[in-house]
């Protein structure tokens, strides 16, 4: 399909607002404020080893690359086609496993805009299941219709985000000025013990946390000027999303003891507690309809973005050729978001069904991980490999400052942050009765989709012979 089908509706502001709105999930808060102040030391090792290797790696592989397709092409271009299938397919999938659980907590999230009168349909299933579903194909929907007006649901998503961090942090610092902290920052609590199993697998979770910045270039041919707009991008929404995260987490200690934060309503929480301290009534309340809005957008920006990815493989013709049409009016792949909407919602529904899937689910999202992760080693890998073959306009790229010997550091802790996130997204939870049985299910069960997707591959390759 040619290029021109798609209309370049992305600029800097909404690359940059795109940026925050996929990588900002304030749930993340709630989870590292879980480990105590040792937490904000995470965030600094999680940022120095990957988040800035993964940025400046997308920032020059977008200028070498920046057509549609991001990791998928890049992959592609330095290994070869399978591995660039094996990397755009991973990618997707690992994508359809996390709408779920960005949109369950978005749904509990809602019922603190209700009060207590709203909180016991926390474990509806009816309740959750129209929710979810409703968010999910109102953020398609207006995707699905151009990202002219599409974009908005990510802009929105991301100024919410934003004031609910704003008001989070900027009264959290006027609390701990006026009234101290409710948790001590001494020295040793700084430090992780990185001999518990608990520090590991919170270190995983921030990286996570920290990745995204390669979801924006899958929409290159969507984004006005790609290789000046996604540099500049990366850099301001950088600062942006690790302020957010070192500075909203040390909020979350100064409001709340850290055996009191609560993993989806820890951020709710955290605004009451200090509303109520400074004396300002239904801040917590606001805080909802802003994370809500938040999530919205979230899930908006992944789910458009990811769909991209089912449409560059198809254009391949190694997925079925319809994936890779593009709308005449509307300028978007509508047959791979509609694919991708009906595949998300049938393992939404599997999620919220009840305990009897609960063991299942916590297999997927151990598989989402390693899945999300394994495009990471082709990103990394790829970046020496293009730049020894001079692919692109060398005049364009912009490469990573400081000279071979950076980016070389750069790739190999990232690199190093990737491997580690894999190896602990292998390791049974603690208290599993059958950890051999678990491992067992969630590698053997991510290397069944990676098998899966090579047959589509081979079928694929065939045909076009």
């Amino acid at each position: 399909m040619s290029q021109g089908q798609f209309h370049r509706a992305l600029s800097l502001r909404d690359v940059v607002l795109f940026n925050v709105v996929a990588i900002v999930g304030l749930r993340w808060l709630s989870t590292s404020a879980q480990m105590g102040p040792s937490s904000l030391v995470l965030w600094v090792l999680a940022l120095v080893v990957f988040f800035v290797p993964s940025g400046l790696a997308v920032m020059e592989l977008s200028t070498r690359l920046p057509g549609q397709g991001g990791v998928y092409q890049w992959a592609k271009h330095a290994f070869g086609d399978v591995h660039g299938f094996i990397a755009g397919w991973s990618y997707w999938i690992s994508n359809l496993v996390y709408f779920p659980s960005l949109l369950l907590f978005v749904s509990g999230v809602f019922l603190f805009v209700g009060g207590n009168a709203w909180l016991g349909l926390g474990d509806s299933v009816l309740y959750n299941a129209l929710f979810t579903l409703a968010i999910l194909w109102l953020a398609l929907g207006l995707n699905l219709i151009g990202l002219e007006r599409g974009k908005w649901v990510q802009n929105i998503g991301a100024i919410g985000t934003w004031v609910t961090a704003v008001l989070l942090i900027g009264f959290g610092f006027y609390v701990w000025l006026r009234f101290g902290s409710v948790t001590s920052f001494e020295g040793a609590s700084l430090v992780p013990n990185f001999r518990q199993f608990g520090t590991l697998a919170f270190f995983a979770t921030m990286t996570f946390g920290f990745a995204g910045l390669e979801l924006a270039p899958i929409m290159g041919d969507e984004i006005k000027n790609p290789a000046r707009t996604i540099p500049r991008a990366i850099f301001v929404s950088g600062l942006v999303i690790a302020a957010v995260y070192i500075l909203g987490t040390a909020v979350l200690l100064v409001a709340l003891p850290t055996e009191t934060v609560d993993v989806i309503s820890g951020v709710p929480q955290a605004l009451a507690a200090v509303a109520d301290r400074a004396g300002v009534n239904g801040l917590a309340r606001l805080g909802a309809i802003l994370i809500v809005l938040g999530g919205l957008g979230g899930v908006g920006a992944w789910f458009t973005g990811a769909a991209r990815i089912p449409y560059a493989v198809g254009v391949d013709r190694y997925l079925p050729e319809a994936l890779g049409r593009v709308h005449p009016k509307w300028g978007t792949p509508h047959i791979s978001l509609l694919v991708q909407g009906v595949l998300a919602s049938a393992l939404l529904l599997m999620a919220v069904a009840g305990s009897t899937v609960e063991e299942a689910y916590i297999v997927l999202v151990d598989m989402t991980i390693i899945l999300y992760f394994i495009p990471f080693l082709y990103l990394f890998g790829a970046l020496p490999l293009l730049r020894r073959r001079r692919v692109g306009d060398e005049e364009n790229v912009v490469r990573v400052p400081g000279g071979e010997g950076v980016t070389w550091l750069a790739g190999g802790l990232g690199l190093l942050a990737t491997i580690l996130s894999l190896a602990l997204a292998t390791l049974p939870p603690e208290g599993s009765e059958n950890p051999g049985l678990f491992v067992l299910k969630v590698v053997g069960g991510s290397l069944a989709i990676v098998l899966a997707g090579l047959v589509f591959y081979f079928r694929g390759k065939r045909a076009a012979r």
